[in-house]
């Protein structure tokens, strides 16, 4: 009996225990959520959830307790409010909004620190900062204060200048920054009202309201092609030009292939090759080879320019080359990773001329039976220079120039793509927009570029080279230290469960069905899905959120295999004049084709890590300008309607994507004309509060093109209606003007508009 006692004692005691720090929890966490406020002790255990003189007893104690640990302070009234010296303090990075408001990334926190515009102690997108937790809001996110600038980003800001009353403000194209930067006029006589510059921010006094600047280089005036453009590469951080110790560098590389780099490397002068590009290529960094050397058997080689022949690590152009990652490819030009000498000159295989190339050479036959591979340094000679369109004829014709060579690696080309589907690979083939530019860059019509056979014939070679060049560095050889050697690889992880989730739900208001949720199955299902919308109304949106739910490939010394090329080994072997990881992978191949032993990986990884961010910073400016080319092209179609259908909803708006042109602009809910809609996370749409008539993603609408802002590259559209696109009937939507609207559930991020 003693013993059962003894047992609820101790129970007892433990319930207690555990009761008092969750109440200090509780009394802690009002103190953090209203940080301005003072509460008496009976306020205090009231709010705690015990109000009685026992709690009041264990709130008193508690407090007492907050207070010799020094987060409270007293004043004479014996009301207690929170010592904000004592706040939970963070490091992360600025997500900077439009509204001056902001958010803190930190690094392992779920949630990411929201601090309103009049806490943030002049933070810019980027800095590095200390913040402290004022607040616990009710959904569990946190609210804060910026207690200060740890770094401040070296980052560059591009905008317009503005003159007047003799100050000079550059007013930012970015969001990212809220304020205009004041620019000291007397430093800068020659500045021009209306010029698109590049600044950088070079003080902002705690008690001033704009930070100051520096300009940093002249860019144009406003709206003029050349300017846009270098703005564009300049928001991202991205170079715009060679300086000129970097282009008399490569100036100076020689070009003379030597006695000695004939004498070290395979010929191939002797056998047909030939190049297949777009029609505007200015360089040709690979080149196919083919050789019949039995009957139903070929020698296909995949022949890449060697840059590294020319470009020596840690020399000018290298370290140039390795700070861009990667050429960029805006709208209407290209920025080369590498100077013209190299990138247009020396390492472009041009037609009838003799190059030196890193090679892949295979034998194959008819089943695609590869019973010899060969990866080595060669010299070729470019027979022909095909366009996609001229090796396309060939293709659909049967004549032509290499005409038994092209079909030959047409059929081999047809037959490795049918067995990469077999195994897994994933098929993502949505139509890109395209711009017909005049002399000055102004766009004057759209079109759409398909993917041909020839196109395939050329990726399907690629692949394979990348393949086998990953797989031959990448296998085992015995075992130990040294049975796996560093390497660079192309990794794609397998899709997300909760995203492919979301996906499947999406998908289920179109009558689609997505039956698989892991491995190869995924694959057969998505290719089964992109078959049956192929040509449908709603083919550019579902595939566009099936993208979406892929992981990101990226570069990474660590095998995890290519998901989406169902490749359990992958690497960038093929384009070395426009990404540096290619340089890498050369360098490395030949580094163990001369038997040395394995590199150091933390080195490779850093660059692989800088080279993927790098990879992602062009993509973001590549789609910067395009978008910057449809607001151009939509400029002189203000009032115009235009059918489209829903390729997005969020809170604050409806996004619209053209039918003809694939162009998408934005309807604020704010100026939906028939009623107040709210939004609803879970099923991606928008409902009507009165009338209840609901907005989807996939909807087919009608719009009228409202605003077209060329500054933030911003298309706002107004809602005409909905169509049904197989009858042709419209429904007009009653003009009202609501002035407000609501979101269902919880909203996110509303300082984040556009």
């Amino acid at each position: 009996m003693a013993k059962k006692e003894n047992r609820r004692d101790k129970r007892d005691n433990t319930a207690a225990e555990v009761s008092a720090r969750s109440r200090e929890e509780i009394v802690l966490n009002i103190f953090r959520t209203f940080p301005d406020k003072k509460f008496t002790v009976k306020k205090l255990a009231a709010a705690s959830g015990e109000g009685g003189q026992h709690g009041r007893q264990q709130t008193r104690r508690i407090v007492e307790q907050l207070l010799e640990q020094g987060l409270l302070s007293q004043s004479g009234d014996e009301r207690y409010q929170l010592n904000r010296d004592h706040l939970p303090t963070y490091e992360g990075r600025v997500d900077m909004m439009a509204s001056g408001s902001l958010y803190v990334k930190v690094e392992g926190q779920e949630h990411d620190i929201f601090v309103n515009e009049h806490n943030t102690r002049h933070a810019l997108h980027d800095d590095l900062v200390e913040v402290s937790v004022t607040r616990t809001r009710r959904d569990g996110t946190f609210e804060g204060e910026i207690k200060r600038i740890v770094e401040r980003s070296c980052r560059s800001w591009v905008g317009t200048v503005d003159l007047g009353g003799g100050y000079a403000f550059v007013r930012p194209d970015s969001r990212k920054m809220p304020v205009d930067i004041y620019i000291p006029l007397k430093e800068y006589p020659n500045l021009k009202n209306n010029q698109k510059v590049k600044v950088d921010i070079v003080s902002w006094d705690d008690t001033a309201k704009n930070p100051v600047g520096r300009i940093a280089d002249v860019l144009g005036y406003a709206g003029e092609n050349n300017a846009e453009m270098h703005a564009i590469m300049a928001e991202f951080d991205l170079p715009y030009r060679f300086e000129p110790e970097v282009v008399e560098d490569a100036e100076r590389i020689p070009g003379a292939i030597t006695p000695k780099d004939y004498a070290e490397r395979r010929d191939f002068r002797d056998t047909v090759t030939f190049t297949i590009d777009p029609a505007d290529a200015k360089d040709f960094d690979d080149a196919l080879s083919i050789r019949k050397i039995a009957e139903g058997k070929w020698q296909v080689g995949i022949h890449i320019a060697d840059v590294t022949h020319y470009v020596r690590p840690g020399s000018v152009v290298d370290t140039e080359g390795v700070s861009r990652a990667t050429s960029v490819y805006l709208v209407d030009r290209t920025i080369p990773m590498l100077p013209e000498r190299l990138s247009n000159e020396l390492c472009s295989l041009r037609p009838n001329e003799e190059k030196l190339c890193f090679s892949a050479v295979f034998d194959i036959d008819q089943e695609l039976n590869i019973d010899n591979e060969w990866f080595g340094r060669t010299v070729i000679y470019s027979n022909r220079r095909f366009t996609y369109a001229e090796a396309q004829a060939i293709i659909e014709t049967g004549d032509g120039d290499y005409s038994q060579e092209v079909l030959a690696l047409h059929e081999l080309a047809q037959k490795l793509r049918r067995e990469r589907f077999r195994n897994g690979a994933i098929s993502f083939e949505r139509e890109e927009a395209k711009f017909l530019l005049d002399e000055y860059g102004k766009p004057l019509g759209v079109y759409f570029k398909p993917q041909k056979e020839s196109n395939q014939l050329v990726e399907e070679f690629m692949l394979l080279a990348n393949r086998k060049v990953a797989e031959f560095v990448g296998k085992k050889r015995g075992k130990g230290k040294n049975a796996e050697r560093t390497f660079v690889y192309r990794v794609h992880d397998k899709p997300n469960s909760d995203k492919l989730s979301r996906f499947t739900s999406f998908i289920l208001k179109f009558g689609y069905y997505f039956k698989a949720d892991r491995g190869k199955a995924i694959a057969k299902e998505m290719n089964k899905l992109m078959s049956k919308i192929k040509g449908k109304s709603e083919e550019n949106i579902i595939s566009t959120l099936a993208v979406r739910t892929m992981a990101k490939a990226f570069y990474s010394t660590d095998n995890i295999g290519h998901y989406g090329l169902a490749f359990p080994y992958y690497t960038h072997f093929t384009s070395p004049i426009r990404r540096y990881p290619d340089m890498m992978v050369h360098r490395l191949l030949a580094h163990y084709l001369e038997g040395g032993k394995s590199v150091a990986k933390d080195e490779y990884e850093k660059l692989c890590q800088h080279s993927s961010d790098m990879e992602v910073r062009a993509a973001d400016a590549e789609r910067a300008s395009i978008k910057y080319k449809m607001v151009e092209f939509m400029a002189d179609k203000i009032g115009r309607e235009f059918d489209g259908h829903i390729s997005g909803i969020t809170e604050w708006g409806i996004y619209v994507e053209l039918e003809e042109t694939h162009i998408e602009g934005m309807v604020s809910l704010r100026d939906m004309p028939d009623d107040f809609y709210s939004f609803d996370e879970e099923s991606y749409s928008v409902t009507g509060e009165r009338t209840g008539r609901t907005f989807t993603l996939g909807d087919n609408v009608r719009i009228r093109v409202k605003r077209a802002d060329l500054r933030h590259r911003q298309l706002d559209f107004s809602m005409s209606g909905s169509l049904d696109f197989d009858t042709g009937a419209f429904t007009p939507l009653q003009q009202e003007a609501p002035r407000t609207y609501t979101t269902a559930g919880k909203p996110k991020r509303k300082e984040r508009k556009r």
